[in-house]
């Protein structure tokens, strides 16, 4: 009797990769992220950005399944923005590390995402969040996704607390350039998005723009 087999590629595990970081100043939060996509060996998107508005002075930064990590984005902007209007003022970024936790943590089994957090407001000024299946924890810095295993050693080494808004920018130049050039999974352009009390600025560093290093 014939079998029908389903394709060996339908039962592969689907690799995903990317590098995401962010950083605190004081007085604001720097986001960066690499723009490719891929699916196990092949790159589907050269320029997605990774880096999602959750409200006005609140970013996120993706990383795991694209569509996850963008649904999960999508359905904390519209409570935070239920939640401005209920409150009458801006949301903090500790509720929006938050709703994304809990989201996290209850579609662990069936999401595949992990975000970082960042964003300023008024009672606690520039904070960067990691949430990972259920934790959430402020850190002076975050780092995520298949690039950050190669740009361990040098964030930490570069890392100094109380770094200026420039130098914060540099530092997440810096590290997302040599995470592209080491990490097959990410590549493309940088997306940079500055935040403090004045301004969102969002920024976009192409390849041939970004910093060379000694082996490149």
């Amino acid at each position: 009797m014939f079998e029908e087999t389903e394709p060996e590629w339908l039962n592969e595990e689907v690799k995903t990769g990317t590098t995401i970081l962010a950083i605190e100043f004081n007085g604001g939060v720097v986001l960066g992220s690499d723009s490719r996509v891929s699916a196990g060996a092949s790159v589907v998107n050269r320029v997605m950005n990774k880096l999602s508005p959750l409200h006005d002075k609140i970013y996120c930064a993706l990383s795991g399944s694209a569509a996850d990590a963008q649904t999960i984005a999508e359905i904390v902007n519209y409570q935070l923005d239920v939640h401005s209007i209920e409150i009458g003022e801006d949301p903090q970024v500790r509720s929006a590390a938050s709703l994304v936790k809990n989201i996290s943590y209850k579609y662990k089994e069936e999401l595949s995402a992990h975000l970082i957090v960042a964003g300023w407001d008024r009672r606690a000024g520039g904070q960067v969040f990691a949430t990972l299946n259920g934790l959430l924890t402020r850190q002076p810095f975050a780092v995520g996704g298949s690039g950050s295993s190669y740009v361990y050693g040098f964030v930490d080494a570069e890392y100094r607390k109380d770094m200026c808004k420039e130098e914060c920018q540099k530092f997440v130049i810096n590290t997302l350039s040599l995470a592209m050039n080491r990490d097959g999974s990410s590549g493309g352009v940088a997306y940079i998005v500055t935040i403090d009390e004045q301004s969102t600025e969002e920024k976009v560093v192409l390849g041939n723009d970004l910093p060379k290093f000694f082996d490149q």
